[in-house]
């Protein structure tokens, strides 16, 4: 069914088709021999064809070959003829568009054929006519490549939106899990801690409880602040509007945290000009420590942790954590095994480089990152 703006735009058309007769009726060449009854039937055929203007969307092709050939008889079709041309034009193909064309090149030739004066009225009435076609048929090519490249931004556009949700929704998920996974880790260890040890003395009890509460308030209160920056209407130039972000200095805290749980950890801070490290790398370098240290908790408990940073301006900075393979499974805490997914994310948007797994009995977790332009050094 014809919309609102079908109906305004067909009636447009008609009104073009109908003027634009009227218009040209004192110009158009009539033969000296029509009578008055065949002037009549061709004004009769006329206002047939600005009337036929409703028909051209169900039969552009059909309804733009039938005007184009009554034309040769009937000298008031032209602008219905051409809102015809112009249709198939914007709408059909361009293989039908240069049939249709086509057409009305045969009859240019049979007009050239029957070699008319050049200075006579009914040349100079058919080689405006053709003009005219040519130019309805132009215009609606034009129309139509314009309206397909507006299509096709359009397109760019919708997937541009959705890529930068995709990401967004990514970025969400390892904020999430980065947040979230090392405080819980830290609270399901004690309280399996507290499963298989009923009988522990009350003030190892009341630690345990300690820190369990205090773990499960931290992450409760991280969960606030990251849902408080996905509420935030905007975010500032470094997106940290709202919300202070970690970084190197900050890996001290982590340590001493891990620590008070009773979880062994040393810490080698080898980096030069640390305090001039970028914001940006620095919190890349905090959550490579604190994947490591959660994925230590989880399979490798009561081992001895070890986490390096080390590098300097233009050789870049190397983040490492390790600790000695478990003899046995590890935790029955759970994951989702996306946190090293997306450090590894994490670490090649920063233009860097994240490697994993065992090494010669430990497992190594090792993050490098460039620093004022370093560019990647060989494995």
């Amino acid at each position: 069914m014809r919309s609102r703006r079908d109906w305004f735009v067909d009636i447009a058309f008609f009104l073009f088709a109908v003027v634009f007769s009227l218009v040209t009726a004192e110009s158009v060449h009539l033969d000296e021999d029509m009578s008055g009854g065949e002037q009549i039937a061709d004004q009769v055929t006329g206002g047939l064809a600005c009337a036929s203007v409703f028909l051209r969307r169900r039969w552009p092709v059909q309804l733009a070959v039938v005007l184009m050939l009554a034309g040769t008889h009937f000298h008031h079709l032209t602008g219905a003829t051409l809102v015809a041309l112009f249709t198939v034009a914007v709408h059909r193909e361009r293989r039908v568009t240069g049939w249709v064309a086509a057409v009305a090149v045969v009859q240019f030739l049979v007009f050239l054929t029957q070699g008319p004066d050049a200075e006579s009225e009914a040349a100079s009435s058919a080689l405006t006519y053709f003009a005219l076609v040519a130019g309805a048929i132009g215009w609606g090519l034009y129309v139509r490549s314009r309206r397909a490249l507006i299509a096709s931004l359009e397109e760019r556009a919708a997937r541009a939106a959705g890529e930068a949700r995709r990401q967004a929704r990514e970025e969400i998920a390892r904020e999430m899990h980065d947040v979230l996974a090392h405080r819980l880790s830290l609270l399901s260890v004690h309280a399996g801690a507290l499963e298989f040890n009923p009988g522990a003395p009350a003030a190892d009890v009341r630690r345990a409880a300690e820190v369990i509460r205090n773990s499960a308030h931290q992450a409760l209160q991280d969960l606030r602040e990251v849902i408080g920056v996905l509420r935030a209407p905007t975010a500032g130039p470094d997106g940290t509007e709202g919300r202070p972000q970690p970084t190197l200095a900050d890996v001290e805290r982590l340590m001493a945290e891990s620590r008070e749980t009773g979880i062994g950890v040393t810490y080698h801070q080898e980096a030069r000009d640390a305090d001039a490290l970028p914001a940006a790398m620095g919190r890349t370098a905090y959550r490579v420590v604190q994947e490591g240290l959660t994925n230590a908790r989880k399979h490798a408990p009561g081992t001895e942790i070890t986490v390096t940073v080390s590098g300097r301006p233009g050789k870049g900075l190397t983040v490492a954590v390790t600790n000695p393979l478990p003899d046995g499974p590890g935790t029955a805490i759970p994951g989702a095994g996306q946190g090293l997914i997306g450090l590894g994310e994490r670490a090649e948007l920063a233009g860097g480089r994240l490697e994993h797994g065992p090494r010669g009995g430990s497992f190594l977790l090792r993050a490098w990152l460039p620093w004022d332009g370093a560019k990647e050094m060989d494995r």
